[in-house]
């Protein structure tokens, strides 16, 4: 149920968060803050550039861990 995909999600991001804090604040930002890609750069202050590549390798890690759940 929603309940065990909010949880699986959440470990996988405590995951992330442990290798790249970084990339995790930004998911943050995105999902649960709302904001754009470049207003998430602007907060975090990197380049729109960075934030992007940032969310699609966290992206990517995130549907790995959520995949192997």
């Amino acid at each position: 149920g929603p309940e065990r995909t909010a949880a699986a999600l959440g470990g996988a991001l405590e995951r992330l968060a442990a290798l790249d804090p970084a990339q995790a604040r930004l998911v943050e930002l995105r999902f649960f803050g709302g904001l754009s890609v470049e207003e998430a750069a602007s907060t975090l202050g990197v380049s729109t550039a960075t934030a992007g590549r940032d969310f699609r390798s966290a992206r990517a890690f995130l549907a790995r861990e959520l995949g192997a759940a």
